[in-house]
């Protein structure tokens, strides 16, 4: 029997399967510290956690400990590396909170709309304040809706019945995939000056700080309402402090920097506030008990590996090859424009990389698309692409093309008018070092891909790397290496520039606008 420890007050539905399944003993107890239990089980094959703190000592105090598995999506409770490195799976339950969080975007809007708490209170108290309670309808409203993973697309889905007109952001689903969801593709700007509400549901983290900043806050219409149930720090909270009272915004908060009491630092701008209530719900919980119980049993059955989120790399496969094929990737990516949604991803691998190309692939997407864990195993790379509405292909490498270990990643990408653009790379590891070998036509270019890298391509012409130099001296930027390859059929040249110091996006528009350029990107490797 397989002990499995469940230090949460999570719906006794996991303990219920694992039980009837009859290989598990169960342990579940969401009143003793974690660390009390641990040292009681450490024969403890399972820990089945939701939110709880799952640190280096935990870990250490269950020798016997084979599988983590969080009861929902995030798992940055969990010390992932220090699991792996004890030959720990953590495993998650993605989409199980999903529902209950869209669910609670349209009671905040309803109740902000018709002024619920507010009404609610005073009525308690003993008053009559009809006349300043003054209401809106959320029908026929326009809704902008930021991220169309899970939750985004419930949002829409849960609110067609108030004939809303929605308007939608993800830079990887196509427009042809949003239309099927009944979604009109917009840009950022558009659904900021549009929308009557604007919903973020993208990740946090440094790529999306402070994305919703003075700019995009400016824009919106007067009364118009945003609504955060996403991540904290995606909204520039001193930019909508400067902003909310002119144009008379509303603003509704569900996340915080921690999940604790203690004074909020946006109180004094959130017109309603809830403790991080999205995937409290009884069904939520129960779906993320079911969920996690029988992912335990598929592993250890089954070996699926489908939920695993600290997975290491096969055996066979040097390590390097996962980085490079994140960075080739993130590479193309930003080339092709990180705002044009995908429609076609193509991969080559070739030499002894072949056996791995669907390990590489899950490399390939976290690399252009931070929100997809590189730990996730193809089968769902594959479904998270075919959500998406993009067609994966992986080729057949050609073996007389003599590239040895490399590989090609292509991104066909959806330009406005529905023009199609692809956009190639390929690179290999030489020395352990990544390489870059092509970029489009621009062949044997073997550089490697670290510090401060500007990229330009442009039409051949004299005169563009003054240019281009001039500006980077006039910034006080050093140029520490360049490489400028020249094609002779479609007279482009490409820039590569290694920098002392990184440039910001204003300065890359306006090198991009001075030598009309087809592409001009900046990484940090």
């Amino acid at each position: 029997m397989k002990k499995v420890l469940i230090p949460t007050k999570l719906d006794t539905v996991a303990a219920d399967i694992l039980t009837a399944h009859g290989g598990y003993t169960v342990v579940q107890d969401g009143k003793t510290p974690l660390a009390d239990l641990a040292a009681a089980h450490p024969d403890a094959h399972a820990l089945i956690v939701r939110s709880e703190k799952v640190p280096a000592e935990i870990i250490d105090a269950l020798p016997g400990l084979k599988v983590i598995v969080r009861a929902g999506a995030g798992f940055d409770t969990i010390d992932t590396k220090h699991a792996r490195r004890k030959n720990v799976d953590v495993m998650n339950t993605p989409g199980a909170n999903a529902n209950g969080v869209a669910e609670e975007v349209i009671a905040m809007m309803l109740a902000d709309a018709r002024h619920i708490v507010a009404a609610d209170n005073t009525t308690r108290a003993g008053g009559w304040e009809k006349k300043n309670y003054m209401g809106r309808e959320v029908t026929g409203k326009t809704v902008g809706i930021v991220g169309l993973g899970n939750i985004g697309r419930l949002v829409a889905k849960r609110l067609a019945g108030f004939d809303c007109r929605f308007l939608g952001y993800d830079p990887i689903v196509t427009s042809d995939r949003m239309r099927e969801l009944g979604i009109e593709s917009a840009t950022l700007e558009t659904i900021f000056a549009k929308s009557d509400y604007v919903t973020l549901h993208i990740p946090g983290g440094e790529s999306t700080r402070g994305i919703v900043g003075a700019k995009l806050l400016g824009l919106m219409k007067p009364g118009a309402t945003l609504i955060n149930c996403a991540r904290y720090g995606i909204i520039d909270e001193d930019a909508l402090r400067a902003v909310k009272a002119e144009k008379g915004l509303r603003y509704l908060n569900d996340v915080y920097t921690k999940d604790e009491a203690g004074p909020k630092p946006m109180a004094d701008i959130a017109d309603l506030m809830l403790p991080h209530l999205g995937a409290n719900t009884r069904e939520a919980n129960h779906v993320a008990a079911e969920r996690a119980a029988r992912e335990l049993i598929a592993l250890d059955e089954q070996g699926d590996m489908s939920c695993i989120v600290n997975r290491d790399i096969p055996d066979g496969l040097e390590r390097a090859y996962c980085g490079l094929a994140f960075n080739l990737a993130s590479l193309a990516r930003q080339i092709a424009g990180t705002n044009n949604p995908i429609q076609m991803i193509k991969t080559s691998f070739y030499g002894d990389l072949t056996p791995f190309s669907k390990w590489l692939t899950v490399s390939i997407l976290s690399g252009i698309w931070e929100a997809f864990d590189r730990y996730n195993d193809y089968k769902a790379a594959a479904a998270f692409v075919k959500d998406m509405g993009i067609e994966l292909v992986n080729r057949e490498p050609a073996t007389d093309k003599g590239y040895g270990n490399a590989m090609t990643i292509d991104l066909t990408v959806e330009h406005a008018g529905k023009h199609l653009k692809t956009f190639s790379v390929r690179g290999t590891v030489a020395e352990s070092r990544h390489m870059v070998s092509r970029i489009d036509e621009f062949d044997r270019l073997y550089f490697e891909p670290t510090g401060i890298t500007l990229f330009c391509i442009y039409d051949d012409r004299p005169g563009v790397i003054a240019t281009i130099s001039r500006k980077l001296a006039d910034a006080g930027i050093n140029i520490e290496d360049m490489r400028n390859p020249h094609d002779d059929k479609t007279q482009r040249s490409l820039a590569i520039i290694k920098l002392n110091k990184t440039v910001d996006a204003a300065f890359i528009a306006d090198i991009s606008k001075d030598i009309a350029a087809h592409a001009v990107v900046c990484t940090v490797v």
